[in-house]
């Protein structure tokens, strides 16, 4: 069984910045994928940052420049540095692993519990 462990959301005014972490525990073949998601009020869930194995990453466009996604721990932890912070980023930001399952080695997805991020003007 996976397990997801969040971190580091929090009120933060316009500006700021805030750094999240999500550490992955479980017996697993491999890490394939982390990152982010959020969801704001009334709005869809949206990608946010993703980081594969090797190290490639991918940002939404209203993120680039703002956020940088690492990995750290032998890959099973991922963390969120966001700086330059928005009211409009406020939301609910879920940690995702896709994970390959050790005994039927199918690519398995997992979800945290999430944490509030809270930009104020």
């Amino acid at each position: 069984q996976v397990q997801l462990g969040e971190s580091g959301g929090g009120l933060v005014q316009a500006g700021g910045s805030l750094k999240l972490s999500c550490t992955a525990s479980g017996k697993v073949a491999s890490v394939n994928k982390m990152g982010w998601y959020r969801q704001a009020p009334g709005k869809q869930r949206e990608l946010v940052p993703t980081i594969t194995g090797g190290g490639t990453t991918t940002y939404q466009e209203v993120v680039k420049g703002r956020f940088t996604i690492s990995r750290a721990n032998g890959k099973n932890t991922v963390h969120l540095q966001m700086n330059s912070l928005k009211p409009e980023d406020t939301a609910v930001y879920y940690c995702i692993t896709v994970v390959r399952n050790y005994r039927t080695l199918v690519l398995d997805e997992h979800w945290g519990q999430g944490t509030q991020v809270t930009v104020s003007s």
